[in-house]
């Protein structure tokens, strides 16, 4: 249920656009890398701000940019090149969806960024809010929007009751983004709504004495910015126990290209371990040791890597694994096994824990050890 203002539905349609239209031409952002750009680095840029704020995306957006300066230029490049470009930034899926939809549209619209928002909608990755946004701001559309910041606007300004992520809720939010879309105006109210949610309605601490919109606001009048909106409702992430090999050699660490679908799809990773427990861990180690032609080796059990998922909470557990001699030789030819230089390997398509325990490792062995 709606808390209602003190203005009329048809009030608040006539006066809220125009109210945001003002503020965002004089307070809003106009100097972001992708604004005024084609639709190419509009459709990158929405893709890199789904789950992940402005400020990170800046510099992954610029080299990404710098790498693929075009869709033809993505569409050709390999999928590895693409997931390494993309590492460190999280929700893989987005990436690959990224590089999958890039090709579609060399095939199915010979290459030219689709104008329609049905088009759009129907590629890999993009949703109903993104293609609504990409159609606005590069094809002249005014289709509403309703990413996470024009829901957190909403649910306070309007007072709506529920956790977005609920289709009766959702649904709600898009009746009142369709009513306010202006018939004019579209990029900057669609921008106004994105810059309000990013910079002043915040989720933490939001500015309201900033905010173009603090006389209509319910939640500012009742006092309840911080209920608004409602969270996810509290459920327990399960855990998943998994064991991986961190097998070190001449300086280099041996990584495994993971299956295109599934966690951390097309990225590279420590080869994971069929291991239900420590002791067959250790047994299995001992087997793929064996079965990959590298003798056996004292196994050094390290701390386990603790990584939240969406739905479940991963620890993994890697066993540590010293093979001396030259790592050249060693497992030639098996095409998704790698050896990476350990200096380097933060620089790798990598999952995120991946990245963070090699970069400690790496820093670990290049600690002096104090004498006994």
């Amino acid at each position: 249920m709606a808390t209602q203002t003190d203005e009329s539905p048809h009030t608040q349609a006539d006066t809220f656009a125009p109210t945001l239209v003002r503020w965002q031409r004089l307070h809003g952002r106009h100097d972001l890398p992708w604004q005024h750009g084609d639709a190419y680095g509009v459709w990158v840029s929405e893709i890199m701000l789904q789950q992940t704020q402005v400020q990170t995306v800046i510099g992954y957006y610029a080299r990404f940019m710098a790498r693929f300066p075009t869709l033809a230029a993505l569409a050709a490049a390999e999928e590895g090149s693409v997931m390494e470009s993309w590492s460190g930034l999280g929700y893989y899926a987005r990436a690959r969806n990224l590089h999958r939809a890039a090709r579609e549209i060399i095939q199915r619209f010979e290459g030219r960024f689709p104008a329609a928002i049905d088009d759009i909608a129907s590629l890999p990755g993009v949703g109903r809010s993104t293609a609504a946004a990409i159609a606005t701001f590069c094809f002249g559309a005014h289709e509403p929007i309703l990413d996470g910041n024009v829901k957190r606007v909403f649910a306070r300004v309007f007072g709506i009751e529920g956790f977005p992520g609920t289709r009766a809720v959702e649904q709600q939010m898009w009746a009142q983004a369709r009513e306010l879309m202006p018939a004019s105006d579209g990029v900057a109210y669609t921008q106004a709504l994105m810059d309000l949610g990013a910079t002043v309605c915040t989720r933490g601490r939001p500015r309201c004495s900033d905010c173009p919109l603090r006389e209509r606001c319910v939640a500012r009048r009742d006092g309840r910015q911080r209920e608004f909106p409602a969270p996810r409702p509290a459920k327990v992430r399960p855990q998943r126990l998994r064991f991986a090999l961190l097998i070190e050699c001449a300086g280099r660490v041996l990584l495994e290209r993971r299956p295109g679908q599934g966690i951390w799809g097309g990225l590279l990773s420590l080869p994971e371990l069929a291991a239900q427990n420590l002791t067959d861990a250790e047994t299995e180690a001992s087997r793929w040791l064996a079965n990959h032609g590298l003798p056996d080796h004292v196994v050094e059990v390290m701390a386990p890597v603790i990584h939240g998922f969406t739905h479940f909470e991963l620890h993994l557990v890697p066993l540590h694994i010293t093979v001396v001699g030259s790592a050249a030789p060693l497992l030639a030819g098996e095409a998704p096994l790698h050896w990476q230089p350990l200096d380097d390997a933060t620089e790798a398509a990598l999952p995120a824990p991946v990245r963070k325990l090699l970069a400690q490792h790496d820093a670990d062995r290049r600690t002096p050890r104090p004498l006994p």
